[in-house]
């Protein structure tokens, strides 16, 4: 292997679809959990290798047992190694603490929790068998350090994930492994605008009204933070949550 290999799921949209083109433009060969339309195209172009896992995406799939290790087991018949993964768990429920369903908090749990302890088992374990370190991030949200009260299961599970990303930081920190999680809030990308209703530009005038910055953040700006903790240069700085959401979480 003479190049760093990145899995990324998912790279259908969020900001995986501009951190494969930023890894990409950095020497890296990537194995994507899905990929936006004519992505693959270009990362080729840019120079990278590609292997694509259409059947690893996003959403409720990343809930199987084995999701993140189909990935993981396709890296090393491909490239024989990795060096780093984002794996972003994201199923969204909507609701309060009052109208949330016993149902709609197990859908969150499984989306959100219970497939990010998944990736971490599986991504550790593998770091530690290839004995040469890694970095490991996980998609988690704005919400989960700050209440929302509009998506109360969804919140309160990607809270659990922040803490379970920090217990695990500390079992792998000894293997030189990096654990973190980065979390946004009022990205620039479809899933936002459909499940706040942001489409419509009176919904999105008030919601931004709560944003220090008083806009949408882009995929782009999520995905430089979300690089820079993958590209092999920062070994440091574990057990932590990055916000990226224009000041929201510090309000």
């Amino acid at each position: 292997m003479t190049k760093r290999v990145t899995i990324i799921a998912d790279a259908v949209e969020h900001l995986g679809p501009d951190l494969a083109k930023r890894l990409a433009r950095h020497d890296h060969d990537l194995v994507l959990g899905g990929a936006a339309d004519g992505l693959v195209e270009e990362l080729l172009a840019l120079g990278a290798e590609v292997e694509l896992v259409e059947e690893v995406s996003t959403g409720k799939c990343l809930t199987r047992p084995d999701a993140v290790q189909t990935l993981v087991e396709r890296a090393m018949t491909r490239f024989g190694s990795f060096n780093s993964a984002f794996i972003r768990p994201a199923v969204h429920v909507t609701g309060d603490i009052l109208s949330t369903t016993a149902e709609d908090f197990q859908e969150a749990f499984e989306g959100n929790m219970l497939a990010s302890f998944f990736a971490l088992q599986t991504l550790i374990k593998s770091l530690i068998e290839q004995g040469r370190g890694g970095q490991v991030l996980i998609g988690a949200s704005g919400t989960g350090v700050k209440p929302f009260p509009g998506g109360t299961a969804y919140s309160s599970t990607k809270a659990g994930t922040v803490m379970m990303i920090r217990n695990a930081a500390i079992t792998a920190a000894p293997h030189g492994i990096t654990v973190n999680a980065i979390g946004t809030m009022a990205l620039n990308y479809p899933g936002f605008l459909d499940n706040t209703g942001c489409r419509d530009p009176e919904v999105l005038a008030q919601m931004l009204k709560a944003f220090p910055a008083g806009r949408l953040g882009e995929p782009a700006e999520a995905a430089h933070i979300a690089a820079a903790m993958m590209d092999g240069e920062s070994h440091f700085m574990s057990g932590e949550f990055i916000s990226v959401s224009g000041g929201w979480t510090t309000t």
